[in-house]
C-alpha cells in the first residue's frame, strides 16, 4: 500500500472490511475524516485514515462507544485505559449472566412460583454480610434448646459458604439451594433433631466428650504429615513413612485408653488391622454414600458453593505405610 496514495471509499471499505455506509458514517460523525475529496466531492482516504478505520472496527466489535473511540484516536485516552474500562464492564456483564443462568436453572429444576423467582434473584445478589447473618441465624436456632459441646458448635459454624468475587453458575445454583435450605423452619428443626441425637445417644456422649475431642484433635498434625508425604510422593515404606506410621499407631493405640487399660498394644497384627481400616476408609472416600439428612445436604452444598473440595485424606498411602511398618524386617 502506497503511503502517499489516496484511496476511494470503495477501496477503503474493501481494505477495512467495513461497509461503504459505515465509512461514511464515521466520517460524518467526525471519528475518521477523509484526507481529501475529488472535485466531484468523492471522499479519498490515505493509509493513516485506513489504519484508523481498522482500529475503529476492532474497537466497535469490542463494544467501545464512539466517544471512547474519539478520545483514543485524539490521544486523550490510551488503548490500555479503554481496555481496562471494558474489562470491568465485561466482568459485571458476566456476573449478571451467571446470576441469571443460576436463577433460570433453579426455575427449570424446581418449577418455581413467581414469589420463589423473586426470592432466588434476591439470594443471588445477597451481600457477604447478609449471607453470614443468614448462616449465623441458622446455627443459632439449630443449637438453641439444648447444650451441644461448644467445640462441636465451633466446627459446625466454621463450615459456611464463601462465594468468590466471580462465582460460577454452579456455585450460584448451590448457594440458592443452600439459602433456601437454611431459611426453612422445618429444615432447621430437622437438623437440630439430627445433631441432638448424634451427640446424646449411643456413643455420642463419649465421642463428643472433651477428652475424646482432645484425642481426635491430636490426630490432626499426624494426618497432615501423612497428607504432605503422600502429596510429595514419599514412598510409604521409606523411613519417613515408617515414622508417620509409628506416630499414627501411637495415637491410635491410646484412643480408648483409660487409667485401668493402657489401650491396644503395638503389634504387627494391630498395624495390619489398622491398615485394613484405612483401606475401608479409602473405599468409602471413593464411593461416599449419598447425603441422607439435611445436615449432610448442608455440608455438600457448602462444599459446592466454595468449589474447593477438601484435601483428601491419604487412606491408601497410610495403609501402605502401616502395612510396611508391620514387617519386622522393614
Amino acid at each position: 500500500m502506497d503511503m502517499n496514495e489516496l484511496y476511494a471509499i470503495g477501496d477503503v471499505a474493501r481494505r477495512t472490511g467495513l461497509s461503504v455506509s459505515a465509512v461514511r458514517y464515521y466520517a460524518d460523525a467526525g471519528v475518521v475524516t477523509p484526507a481529501a475529496s475529488t472535485p466531484a466531492g468523492h471522499r479519498l482516504y490515505d493509509v493513516s485514515a485506513i489504519a484508523r478505520l481498522e482500529l475503529v472496527r476492532t474497537l466497535r466489535e469490542l463494544d467501545a462507544g464512539l466517544d471512547e473511540i474519539r478520545r483514543v484516536l485524539a490521544g486523550e485516552a490510551t488503548l490500555r485505559e479503554l481496555a481496562t474500562t471494558h474489562l470491568a464492564l465485561l466482568a459485571r456483564q458476566e456476573a449478571r449472566l451467571r446470576s441469571r443462568r443460576a436463577v433460570l436453572s433453579a426455575i427449570v429444576r424446581q418449577d418455581s412460583t413467581a414469589e420463589q423467582v423473586t426470592l432466588m434473584h434476591k439470594l443471588v445478589g445477597m451481600p457477604d454480610e447478609e449471607r453470614d447473618r443468614l448462616i449465623d441465624e441458622f446455627w443459632a436456632e439449630v443449637t438453641t434448646g439444648w447444650e451441644p459441646p461448644e467445640r462441636m458448635v465451633q466446627w459446625w459454624r466454621a463450615a459456611r459458604p464463601e462465594l468468590p468475587d466471580e462465582p460460577t453458575a454452579a456455585q450460584l445454583e448451590a448457594w440458592i439451594e443452600l439459602a433456601e435450605l437454611v431459611r426453612d423452619t422445618e429444615v432447621r428443626q430437622a437438623v437440630r433433631r439430627e445433631l441432638y441425637e448424634v451427640c446424646t445417644t449411643g456413643a455420642g456422649p463419649l465421642m463428643t466428650s472433651s477428652p475424646m475431642l482432645d484425642t481426635l484433635e491430636a490426630a490432626t498434625p499426624i494426618g497432615q504429615a501423612a497428607m504432605d508425604a503422600a502429596r510429595d510422593g514419599v514412598p510409604p515404606d521409606s523411613p519417613q513413612g515408617r515414622a508417620i506410621a509409628d506416630r499414627w499407631i501411637g495415637w491410635l493405640s491410646g484412643v480408648f485408653a483409660t487409667p485401668d487399660s493402657p489401650g491396644r498394644p503395638d503389634t504387627p497384627e494391630f498395624r495390619i488391622e489398622a491398615a485394613g481400616h484405612m483401606r475401608q476408609g479409602a473405599e468409602w472416600d471413593r464411593n461416599p454414600p449419598d447425603p441422607e439428612g439435611p445436615f449432610d445436604r448442608y455440608m455438600a452444598l457448602v462444599t459446592a458453593v466454595n468449589d474447593g473440595p477438601p484435601q483428601r485424606f491419604p487412606f491408601e498411602w497410610l495403609a501402605a505405610a502401616l502395612h510396611a511398618s508391620a514387617d519386622p524386617a522393614s
